[in-house]
C-alpha cells in the first residue's frame, strides 16, 4: 500500500484527488493540508511514501514546503500544479521535488505518476521537461565533452600551433594530433581549425602567460 498526503489550498482540488484515489485498491491517503507549513507537519507525522504538493499557496508555498520536507524526510515530493513557468519549475526543482505535474492531468495519470514515484521513477510534465532540456543545453558548454588530451590539443590550436608543432610539444605523432583534431571539431561543432581557435578564446581555454 503507497500511503499518500495531499497538500492544496483549494478545497475542492483537494477533496477530488483525495475521493480518486481512495478508489484505488493500492493507494491510502493517510493525510491532507491546506498549506504549506501545515503540509510540512503533517508529513512529519504520517511519513507518507509520496506528497502531491500544490506550488502557490497561502502559509507557506509548496516550494519552502518541499524544501523543508527534504531536509529530514524521504518520501518522494511530486508538485501538481497550474503553472509550469521557470520562477516555478526550477526552485521546485532544486528544492527536492521528484516529479512535476500540471492540473490538467487526467486522474488516472496522478495515479500512476504516484505508482512510478514510489518505485523510484518521476514523471515529469512534457512542457517542464522541454524547459530543463532547454536550460541543459543553454548551461552546457561544448568543451565540457572533450577528454583532458583533446583540452589540451585545442589548447594548442588556439595558441596557433600547426600539427607538427602540436605532436612535439605533446610527444604524440601526427595520426594522433589529426584525429584528436577531427574529434575536437566534431564535439565543439565547428568545421575548422580557425573557428576552433576561436571558440577556444572566447571560452577563455587559453593558458595565461
Amino acid at each position: 500500500m503507497i500511503r499518500i498526503v495531499v497538500v492544496d489550498d483549494h478545497d475542492v482540488v483537494r477533496k477530488g484527488v483525495i475521493a480518486y484515489l481512495d478508489t484505488e485498491d493500492d493507494l491510502d491517503v493517510v493525510g491532507e493540508a491546506s498549506s504549506g507549513h501545515e503540509g510540512v507537519e503533517v508529513v512529519k507525522e504520517q511519513e507518507p511514501d509520496v506528497v502531491l504538493m500544490d506550488l502557490i499557496m497561502e502559509n507557506g508555498t509548496g516550494i519552502e514546503a518541499t524544501e523543508e520536507i527534504m531536509k529530514t524526510e524521504t518520501c518522494k515530493i511530486i508538485i501538481l500544479t497550474s503553472y509550469y513557468d521557470d520562477e516555478k519549475v526550477f526552485p521546485a526543482l532544486e528544492a527536492g521535488a521528484f516529479s512535476y505535474m500540471l492540473k490538467t492531468s487526467s486522474a488516472d495519470e496522478i495515479a500512476e505518476a504516484i505508482r512510478k514515484a514510489a518505485k523510484g521513477e518521476n514523471v515529469i510534465e512534457p512542457k517542464v521537461a522541454t524547459k530543463m532540456m532547454t536550460r541543459f543545453r543553454q548551461d552546457h558548454k561544448p568543451h565540457e565533452e572533450l577528454t583532458h588530451r583533446e583540452l589540451e590539443v585545442l589548447m594548442c590550436i588556439g595558441e596557433g600551433m600547426t600539427n607538427q608543432e602540436i605532436g612535439e610539444h605533446l610527444y604524440i605523432g601526427i595520426k594522433t594530433v589529426k584525429t584528436h583534431v577531427s574529434n575536437i571539431l566534431s564535439k565543439l561543432g565547428v568545421h575548422d581549425r580557425t573557428q576552433a581557435a576561436v571558440y577556444a578564446h572566447r571560452n577563455g581555454l587559453l593558458k595565461k602567460n
